[in-house]
């Protein structure tokens, strides 16, 4: 029987192992975008009977999960006729779609303009800056229907520029569409389908509901869990106040929010989630993002009820160096 204390490596019976050739010994790509997907599983030894990992989007080529949803939109465009050869890309971000779309359009010669929140860290506007993308920074309004919103002006400045191409991606279910084809398959593969529960946040809904849905299809008892800013527009029935964290909060109705899928949506405050950050840097060597913050949150509440047979993922969405300027980690 065993005891109540951790354990970083599961049980011979249900080892998770990586073949040499799928990371260690991968080919060479003939292009950056070819190198987006199959991030790692790390265990973390959260006090637990059951096994915990953290998987590490921040090592694919833009630093962050979107790279993903950016490539799986842009490209699904570029079949449909919607996105030109000489076109421009506009979308609204809170950073990390901005920077994948910044990259992809830099290698597929497309001009991007990304908008954004004032409230964006400093490392994430030059990234987007340095693809060669412009930036177009707005005010921290919280409700998107308002014209000076960063979204509000990224659908103004569609409309208004011939041959451009708006992801969109708080409301296009491509977003969904793309972790359901790519991400989800991933994660179950690399748990050798014994994955019992998935931990992600929630800001556009798209991973939480995409990679959820697929992993819902393989095996209905796997737990779908979404964290939410404690003081979004949906955690506070439709009066948000600001908050901190980047990359979560539910802060319009959007038909990415899957409730079929989704087995609960936690609130998450900034200080749970800034304190956690500390945690992983300083005890587990991952200098990850807020929301990965977040994430982590309740991974290491979970972790207290799982059963020693039961695998959680949690998704770890973007690497701390994009807010080494918000003097989180010291």
């Amino acid at each position: 029987m065993q005891n109540d204390t951790v354990h970083q490596v599961p049980p011979v019976s249900k080892q998770i192992t990586t073949e040499p050739t799928h990371q260690a010994m991968r080919k060479p790509y003939n292009s950056v975008l070819a190198a987006i997907g199959n991030t790692p599983l790390v265990a973390l030894d959260f006090a637990s009977q059951g096994t915990i990992y953290a998987k590490l989007e921040y090592l694919n080529p833009g630093g962050s999960l979107k790279d993903r949803s950016a490539l799986f939109m842009i490209e699904q465009a570029e079949q449909a006729g919607l996105l030109k050869p000489g076109g421009t890309i506009i979308d609204a971000s809170s950073g990390n779609q901005g920077i994948a779309t910044a990259m992809i359009g830099a290698i597929k010669g497309y001009k991007v303009i990304i908008t954004v929140s004032e409230k964006i860290s400093k490392e994430k506007m030059d990234a987007i800056r340095s693809y060669g993308a412009q930036i177009i920074v707005c005010p921290a309004i919280e409700k998107i229907e308002d014209p000076q919103h960063y979204h509000s002006q990224a659908v103004a400045l569609h409309k208004s520029m011939p041959n451009s191409y708006m992801p969109n991606q708080y409301f296009s279910t491509l977003n969904a569409q793309a972790h359901y084809k790519l991400l989800g398959p991933e994660i179950w593969q690399q748990t050798h389908g014994m994955i019992t529960h998935f931990i992600a946040g929630a800001g556009t809904c798209g991973t939480v509901s995409g990679a959820g849905r697929y992993l819902k299809e393989q095996n209905p008892n796997i737990k779908v869990i979404a964290l939410d800013a404690e003081t979004s527009y949906r955690a506070t029935g439709g009066n948000p106040k600001p908050y901190k964290v980047e990359g979560i909060g539910i802060d319009w109705d959007t038909p990415m929010l899957d409730l079929n899928v989704i087995d609960e949506v936690l609130p998450v405050s900034d200080a749970n989630a800034f304190a956690m950050l500390k945690t992983l840097a300083h005890k587990y060597g991952i200098l990850a993002g807020p929301s990965s913050g977040a994430v982590a949150w309740a991974g290491s509440e979970y972790a207290k009820q799982l059963k020693p047979t039961d695998i959680a993922v949690m998704m770890f969405g973007d690497s701390g160096r994009a807010y080494l300027s918000k003097n989180l980690y010291i």
